[in-house]
């Protein structure tokens, strides 16, 4: 499949963004680089604590939210880096039904000789290379524990990402995506013209990102705030991702989502040719069959949309758009390009532009 136009233009500027490193709970270098490519495409943009918030003409229109902090280190002594979306939740939200919690022993063999970068955490700069030389999980600190080859000077403190670049292949494109994918289709929705209002939020896989949106809509929103929160959605393998092109949910692990606005962007699947499936409903098939076998069921997952829609007391209600991927938390998340493509299409019809 060749991909549009349109999508190539998003590819072009993803190749940017994902070579900028954003380990969660050191984001701000890379807010500035969203500021300067939304400004350069139209976008009002006003920083808060962890949020970024580009605006058009009409920015209460439509509303979408993308988190940009990706998985990665924090030295956390001598030559000693733990996961870096843990100390930065300073472990008060492992309340173990996130995904993430539980796939972290089962990703711990993925880092082996993983490269990796450190930067200033404010401005960016870089502090040098190296790899993951070995990890484990640590159960006394219910972290992972990561030493790396070559970056043996850095100080306490100094994030470490992966070092990353996207690669297009025929159907499919892979890097670290979660979530920079989605975050650049909403940068480029201001190419075409959109008037309405992108949140960018910052420590989503810390549990934090809700609290930031919140405020905000404390601060700013109406007496109904309804939010589309975009993201990947990860799958155990090709076959199982390819069954959709896009994924819904009606509800997470922390509330329901609004039945509404769920219902609309499954009609416009549905009226543009795409297929879209539920991923809670996935997983609840998943672990039925888990069940029968004596097995520990699977966590519906804790998004960003389930957790300010538990915590604003009905001020905020939504749901969510994602693209199924496998790799989940890996240099080589996949997407499909028919997936992309998909995605693009309703996520203009959501915010009524021409695509």
């Amino acid at each position: 499949m060749n991909p549009s136009v349109q999508l190539n233009d998003v590819f072009d500027l993803l190749k940017v963004l994902i070579r900028e490193p954003s380990v969660v709970g050191a984001e701000h270098a890379f807010f500035r680089v969203l500021q300067r490519e939304l400004e350069e495409r139209g976008a009002k943009v006003t920083w808060y604590e962890g949020l970024l918030v580009a605006q058009g003409s009409r920015p209460q229109s439509a509303m979408f939210s993308a988190h940009i902090d990706r998985h990665g280190l924090i030295c956390t002594g001598p030559n000693e880096f733990q996961y870096a979306a843990f100390v930065a939740g300073n472990r008060s939200d492992l309340l173990g039904n996130s995904v993430s919690e539980q796939l972290m022993a089962k990703i711990v063999d993925r880092f082996d000789a993983t490269p990796v970068m450190a930067y200033e955490p404010w401005s960016g700069a870089y502090r040098g290379k190296g790899q993951i030389a070995s990890a484990h999980v640590c159960e006394r600190r219910n972290n992972l524990i990561f030493t790396l080859d070559g970056l043996e000077h850095l100080v306490a403190g100094t994030p470490v990402a992966f070092a990353d670049r996207l690669t297009v292949g025929p159907d499919t494109i892979s890097g670290q995506l979660d979530n920079v994918l989605t975050a650049a289709f909403l940068v480029h929705l201001f190419s075409l013209g959109f008037e309405g209002t992108a949140f960018f939020t910052a420590q989503e896989e810390a549990g934090k990102s809700w609290r930031y949106l919140l405020e905000w809509f404390r601060r700013f929103g109406s007496s109904t705030n309804r939010l589309v929160v975009v993201d990947t959605s990860p799958y155990p393998d090709r076959a199982a991702a390819d069954q959709q092109h896009l994924v819904l949910r009606n509800k997470d692990a922390n509330a329901a989502f609004d039945l509404e606005l769920t219902g609309q962007l499954q009609r416009l699947c549905q009226q543009s040719g795409y297929q879209a499936s539920f991923k809670d409903q996935f997983i609840e098939q998943h672990n039925r069959e888990l069940q029968a076998q004596g097995l520990e069921p699977q966590s519906l997952g804790s998004t960003e949309m389930g957790r300010i829609v538990a915590a604003s007391n009905g001020m905020v209600t939504g749901t969510t758009l994602q693209i199924p991927t496998t790799g989940y938390h890996t240099m080589e998340e996949t997407a499909a390009i028919a997936a992309c493509e998909a995605f693009l299409q309703v996520l203009c019809k959501v915010a009524e532009i021409p695509a």
